[in-house]
Formats: C-alpha cells, sequence, structure tokens
C-alpha cells in the first residue's frame, strides 16, 4: 500500500507558499504585519493536524530563517517549537515548518493575565524557560532578541513554550553592528556596542530579566518573588559581565536554590 507523502514535510519546494497551503488544508490564521520581514500562517491540514508555516519575505528576513535553521538543528528541547522541515520557494527564499502550539504571547494583554495566575504556575513556567536555556547553552549558542514575545503560554494546558528564537546564535562573538536586534527592556548593555563580546553571561542578563519580568505583579510592579529570587535576579543583570553568573548552569541551581 502507498503512503501518500506529507503535504508539508515531504515538499521540497513550492512556487509560492500561501497558494500552496491553501491547496493542501485551511490557512486558519496569517501574521503579515511582523518586525522580521517574514509571513506567516496556522494551517488545518484535512487529517486534523494543525502546523505552523513562516516565509522569508526580504533579504534581511531569509538571513534570520537561515540562522534559525542553524540553531534548531543544534538545539533540541521540549520547551522549544522545533523547525522540522525547510521548503525552498520560488526567488531563493525559503519557508519552515513547525508543529502548531496553542497559547498566546506574553507581549502583550496575555502578559497581565500570565500574571494573575498562581505563583506555581509563574515559577512553573520561568523554570521551563531556564531548562531550555540549559540546551541552549549545552550547544554554545547564546541568546539574542529574547523577549516575552518569545513566550507562548497556553492557559488550558498551563505551558509555556519558547518561539521565534531566530536570532540565537552560536557564540561568543564580537558584535559587527551598533546594536543588535530585541527589545530594550530585555537587552545587556554590551548589545548596545559595537565590538562588544556576547557570550554567555549576555543570555544569563536576558533570563534574570525574564524572570524579573514574569515575576513583576503587574501596574505597581509589585515583586511576586522571595526576597533571595530577586537577589539572584538583581545578580544576573548587573551592568558589568563579569558580576554576573557565568552561565545559565550557575544562575539555573541559584535560582533554583534561592525558590
Amino acid at each position: 500500500m502507498s503512503v501518500t507523502p506529507h503535504p508539508l514535510l515531504a515538499v521540497a519546494e513550492v512556487p509560492a507558499v500561501e497558494p500552496y497551503l491553501r491547496t493542501v488544508g485551511e490557512v486558519f490564521r496569517s501574521f503579515r504585519e511582523q518586525d522580521s520581514g517574514c509571513v506567516s500562517y496556522g494551517v488545518h491540514l484535512p487529517d486534523g493536524e494543525r502546523w505552523f508555516v513562516k516565509e522569508a519575505t526580504t533579504a534581511a528576513a531569509q538571513a534570520s530563517l537561515d540562522r534559525a535553521w542553524v540553531f534548531h538543528r543544534a538545539v533540541r528541547h521540549p520547551v522549544i517549537v522545533p523547525q522540522l522541515h525547510r521548503i525552498a520557494v520560488a526567488g531563493g527564499r525559503t519557508a519552515t515548518v513547525m508543529p502548531w502550539r496553542h497559547g498566546e504571547s506574553l507581549y502583550g494583554p496575555a502578559r497581565a493575565r500570565f500574571r494573575a495566575l498562581p505563583l506555581a504556575s509563574v515559577l512553573q513556567a520561568i523554570d521551563r524557560v531556564l531548562d531550555a536555556h540549559l540546551a541552549v547553552e549545552a550547544a554554545g549558542m547564546v541568546a539574542v532578541d529574547l523577549y516575552d514575545g518569545a513566550f507562548l503560554y497556553d492557559f488550558y494546558g498551563d505551558a509555556l513554550h519558547l518561539i521565534d528564537l531566530d536570532e540565537y546564535r552560536p557564540g561568543p562573538f564580537a558584535l559587527d553592528e551598533d546594536r543588535l536586534p530585541g527589545s530594550a527592556r530585555f537587552m545587556a548593555p554590551e548589545e548596545w556596542h559595537r565590538g562588544a563580546r556576547i557570550d554567555i553571561r549576555t543570555t544569563v542578563y536576558a533570563l534574570g530579566r525574564s524572570a524579573h519580568v514574569l515575576l513583576d505583579g503587574g501596574e505597581r510592579c509589585a515583586w511576586r518573588g522571595t526576597a533571595g529570587q530577586l537577589a539572584v535576579v538583581e545578580r544576573a543583570t548587573r551592568d558589568d559581565p563579569a558580576e554576573r553568573f557565568a552561565g545559565v548552569r550557575e544562575f539555573t541551581d541559584a535560582w533554583r536554590a534561592a525558590v
């Protein structure tokens, strides 16, 4: 008995992404106004599976997708939504195929809903972020452009996933531009200076900011954690990289001890 090739995981090349997706399933969501220069689609196939397809529409977006493809070949973790397949598109671009994950980005209105969750759920989410970055560290990669938009939270399944880690790259490296991409709320001081060293201590800074944002009480900035947890965050986010934790493992151990 012959097996029908998977319409997204087995196709090598298509003339155009969206028309092809509409021939194989229902495009139930589209994300067009993205700063990255990518256009993304949620696709519902006839067998009931849902998938996420991200297409590069500019040269810069293509460079980012290429970088992401390398990252996802090096790092696999249950929290990180994987890029499983890459489709060539006419014109020299590509599109990547990922499993669809239910949830809401914590960059926006969902952040207040998240902060209202029981403390145990918030701490579990932070621990998932840290555990994923232990895998990032083990692969010799560093975090770039980590911010709350990368946190996809499933309020019904009480689970956090990491998405859009397209700027992660091998480290350490010297910054060869005026600044790295990212949200100012999460960026370490060195990410703003050409020639600066970007390494795992930069990742520690981003993780410290992540823990602070997720545990902040809301409009009045009421810290929901303990004094010990706050001390760990404050060390992780010091301006001088040498004064931070030496790596994700050291930071995670200190955080878990404080929890």
